[in-house]
């Protein structure tokens, strides 16, 4: 299937052609038919299968064909991040239609936000939060909608949004379109699903519980103390061009950075705990390739459309077996290929148990000298190995982490 045959009109068509976006995602290709014939959908499918495309192709081919006043699109989206990335995505589809994209979300003034929504947007892409706070002032009027999308659905459930949701329901003319897509479907996203679908159409790209095609999962049995050296040693190697390292904890991540930074590293750290403009310029900075490797907790698993990840690591053993598969998702996609590498250690064996249960297989497991459960090499420091080459400005300091001395290496990972 071509998008050509998917009665889009010319000018979505000749925005596809210089993205040059030939043929339509699996996603992509059952869920905009659907949607272009009314029908509210609930799609099934992970961030990086093209699912942003599957909901606001058909959604702006509708505001199109149906001209009318007001704002007639609304996209919810659990965070910051991924609603400004929709909105982009959204005013680079639309470009050549007489259609005008806004975005609000939280951790900027609300007043920022007034002007464009009085001016009028025909879709407005928005966190819960402050879309509620535009509703109470009287700066939003949903009178006039024609299609709700709710991304993510189940991210918004996991960060409390269900109130909120169903709040801004309520505003919502009864007589529209909805469109609703979801990593996962437990019971309370099939709940809310119920609550704002009418005779759905269901769309699944990719099932429950698999990984992406084309990215390489390896497991490195490790001890907890060695997990930042082996990290170091790592990134010598060829290849390692744009990481994204998960820790569980916010405290960890903060940890993990400072050790990185002093190794020269170039890095930068993103969580909730972050203020919101430090966020944003961590991930421009990941973005735009000034930094290399972007240490983050499971706020930044989701949402992330970042072309050219090479590497996932997971720092720790993702609890959560669901959080493993969105994490390894940032890798990989679009056709691409990805290395995601999880670091176990003892205390860890159950939950990575847990994840192969989850994916239905076993992950292969690489075992490196000196780091293994307890083990050590003779000197009490970490593995020597031969020297690799460094590109410029990705040079720990004037030697290689893995030349380091053991007494040398264990003071420049020490923090505070």
């Amino acid at each position: 299937m071509k998008f050509d045959e998917l009665s889009l009109a010319p000018e979505l068509l000749r925005v596809l052609e210089e993205l040059e976006f030939c043929e339509p995602t699996p996603i992509q290709a059952m869920a905009i038919p659907e949607a272009l014939a009314g029908k509210d959908v609930l799609g099934r499918a992970q961030t990086g299968t093209g699912k942003t495309a599957a909901f606001m192709l058909p959604t702006l081919q509708r505001l199109h064909d149906d001209k009318g006043d007001g704002l007639r699109a609304l996209v919810l989206c659990p965070t910051r991040e991924l609603a400004i990335q929709v909105s982009e995505a959204a005013s680079e589809h639309a470009k050549y239609l007489d259609l005008w994209v806004g975005v609000v979300y939280g951790g900027t003034s609300v007043y920022r936000d007034v002007r464009g929504l009085r001016a009028g947007y025909d879709v407005l892409v928005a966190t819960p939060g402050r879309l509620i706070d535009h509703l109470e002032r009287g700066n939003v009027d949903l009178s006039e909608l024609n299609v709700l999308i709710l991304d993510e659905a189940d991210r918004m459930l996991d960060m409390g949004f269900r109130p909120q949701i169903n709040q801004i329901l309520k505003h919502c003319p009864k007589k529209r379109q909805t469109l609703f897509f979801s990593a996962t479907l437990p019971n309370d996203v099939k709940s809310l699903a119920y609550d704002s679908l009418r005779e759905p159409v269901t769309v699944e790209a990719t099932p429950q519980a698999t990984t992406a095609d084309g990215v390489e999962q390896f497991v490195y049995p490790v001890d907890g103390r060695w997990k930042a050296k082996l990290l170091l040693q790592l990134l010598e190697r060829d290849g390692m061009e744009s990481v994204i390292v998960f820790t569980r904890t916010k405290f960890g991540a903060d940890k993990l950075i400072g050790q990185l930074q002093k190794a020269g590293v170039q890095s930068a750290v993103m969580h909730g705990d972050r203020a919101m403009k430090d966020r944003v310029r961590a991930l421009d900075a990941f973005r735009d390739r000034k930094v290399r490797v972007l240490v983050a907790t499971d706020v930044a698993q989701r949402g992330l459309d970042i072309e050219g990840i090479s590497h996932v690591v997971n720092f720790d053993v993702p609890q959560d077996p669901d959080s493993y598969v969105h994490r390894v998702g940032r890798t990989a996609r679009a056709g691409q290929k990805g290395e995601a590498i999880t670091f176990m250690s003892p205390a860890e064996i159950g939950e990575l148990r847990s994840i192969e249960l989850h994916i239905g297989r076993e992950l292969p497991k690489v075992e490196l000298e000196g780091y293994g459960f307890g083990l050590a090499t003779p000197d009490g420091g970490v593995p020597r190995a031969p020297r690799k080459p460094v590109r410029g400005g990705r040079r720990m300091g004037s030697r290689a982490g893995a030349e380091l001395s053991p007494e040398e290496l264990e003071a420049l990972l020490r923090v505070g």
